[in-house]
């Protein structure tokens, strides 16, 4: 089997991918036009060129600007299920997708409508296309604790829906730290607990994370090789990793694939996984992000298979679920 179809036929969980940040320009132009809502862009082609950043808020600016343009609920749904349609492309048999409720209730949607779009997309992604899905809602590091807070109390009536909590936008400057009490209630409420760090931030944010936030995963987390201390505590707790290459590359966290850690990452015991982070963005699905570090790296088979069971022992699936793709892995 070449590398490709290896690559093709691993089932894998993706665990780090922002559901805003899946928005293609196709997809942003038709919602504006059906939603009679002005966007900055004349054509697609206009979009696509905005799409090259020189780092994260540069990035941020155009996300944010791009999700204007949802408004209700079905607007929601259509862009979960242009992703879901990604995943069965690229053999994704389970998503774990955050999604940043402040994004819209600041611009008066309901936190509501957000949400039922998504599961239904969710649900139908089930019975359709067999794919399993959980939510993780984010809270926005730039705003306040205290708006995290105001977030935490509308989605409490919702915590069947929303498996876990998260913390994203933009990193350096908004330490975990400065969101440990809602992170504390979260937990008390019963949310699994993740939070991205050392991404553009420094390794002491994943310190913070891991012993003030407490969380389950680490989001990005690349930065951690900076502090052999921290790199042997993430190796012996199997603290695992969402790693998101062709975002790194993008952001200019790397300069060139060939210098992507990955791989020396996964070579220490890590429990690295890979991701696509905002694939609308970044110029990446799964499959693409898997294409670019095996290409750039010279992953071996077995490299390859272990991100991919990775993917399956770091997701919040039970068990029983998680052998079960595991053993598929291993029969390839």
């Amino acid at each position: 089997m070449s590398q490709l179809d290896l690559i093709r036929a691993l089932p894998k969980a993706e665990l780090h991918v922002h559901i805003e940040g899946t928005f293609e320009p196709e997809l942003m132009f038709a919602i504006a036009k059906r939603n009679q809502v002005a966007i900055p862009y004349q054509t697609i082609e206009e979009v696509k060129q905005a799409y090259n950043f020189h780092n994260l808020q540069s990035f941020l600016d155009i996300y944010y600007a791009g999700a204007n343009v949802l408004i209700h609920e079905q607007d929601f749904y259509d862009l979960a299920w242009a992703y879901f349609e990604k995943c069965q492309q690229d053999n994704v048999v389970h998503t774990e997708m955050f999604f940043d409720p402040q994004t819209h209730t600041v611009r008066g949607i309901a936190f509501e409508t957000v949400l039922n779009g998504l599961v239904r997309a969710c649900d139908d992604a089930k019975t359709k296309l067999g794919i399993s899905s959980e939510l993780i809602m984010c809270f926005l590091r730039h705003l306040s604790e205290e708006d995290a807070i105001e977030t935490l109390q509308q989605a409490l009536p919702f915590k069947d829906k929303i498996i876990g909590v998260g913390l994203d936008s933009s990193e350096v400057g908004h330490p975990p730290e400065k969101f440990e009490r809602v992170f504390a209630q979260a937990r008390e409420a019963g949310f699994l607990i993740v939070a991205h760090a050392g991404e553009e931030g420094p390794a002491e944010y994943v310190w913070q994370a891991l012993d003030l936030l407490k969380v389950n995963r680490i989001d990005h987390g690349v930065r951690s090789e900076e502090d052999p201390v921290l790199m042997q505590r993430l190796a012996k707790e199997r603290m695992p990793l969402t790693v998101c290459p062709l975002s790194n590359l993008k952001l200019c966290v790397v300069d060139d694939m060939r210098d992507h850690n990955i791989k020396r990452l996964l070579e220490q015991g890590l429990c690295v996984t890979v991701n696509s982070d905002d694939p609308a963005y970044f110029g990446g699905y799964m499959n693409d992000n898997f294409v670019a570090i095996a290409d750039a790296l010279n992953l071996t088979e077995d490299e390859l298979k272990k991100l991919a069971i990775h993917s399956f022992e770091a997701s919040f699936l039970n068990d029983a679920e998680k052998e079960k793709w595991i053993n598929q892995i291993h029969a390839l």
